[in-house]
């Protein structure tokens, strides 16, 4: 019952990943219809049906377009794993910095926050970009979501067989994903 079900909007637009147990009280209660089936039924002591895979509303639903949660990771994905100072690339010492520091009233928001390696990060200090003579390689800005994000974000595993039709162009969270959002 925990088998993840892609759902689609009334124009085959992806719209969320939910489980199977929401699925079916969506098909029951006529919200939805199933395109797609799971290999194993779910088994009651009386019946057995089919397992919904994919299912699509049958209403249109209007959603505003995501945005990019704002967590350390989005950062560093933003930043494409790079010190925002140096350009030194990847490693297992990256860190956030404020831009403008929170001593100085910063933000924790998209504008604000850039990738820098610890030694940058210290060099900078509680003072601003300009007043520790170190110019930002990028100017930081909030990404826009891609197509699939709110898919991206629910998938604990493997995308499945039978989603791929749904999905053109999909790939899972990884170096794809790094390339859809980065910021020019």
């Amino acid at each position: 019952m925990n088998d993840a079900v892609l759902v689609l909007n009334q124009n085959y637009e992806p719209l969320n990943v939910c489980n199977v147990r929401r699925a079916i009280v969506l098909v029951f209660d006529g919200k939805a219809e199933v395109l797609e089936h799971h290999a194993r039924p779910i088994v009651s002591a009386s019946r057995s049906w089919e397992s919904p895979s994919v299912i699509r509303m049958t209403y249109f639903i209007h959603r505003p377009r995501p945005r990019v949660k704002l967590t350390r990771r989005e950062v560093f994905i933003r930043d494409g794993y790079t010190c925002q100072y140096c350009g030194r690339s990847g490693g297992s010492d990256l860190t956030i910095d404020h831009v403008i520091p929170r001593s100085r009233g910063g933000r924790n928001c998209w504008e604000n926050l850039v990738s820098a390696c610890r030694t940058c990060n210290h060099r900078k200090g509680g003072r601003l970009p300009s007043e520790a003579r170190m110019p930002l390689k990028r100017q930081p800005a909030e990404p826009r979501a891609g197509q699939y994000y709110t898919i991206e974000r629910r998938l604990a595993g493997d995308l499945q067989d039978a989603w791929e039709k749904f999905l053109p162009g999909f790939a899972p969270i990884g170096v794809a994903a790094v390339d859809r959002r980065m910021v020019a």
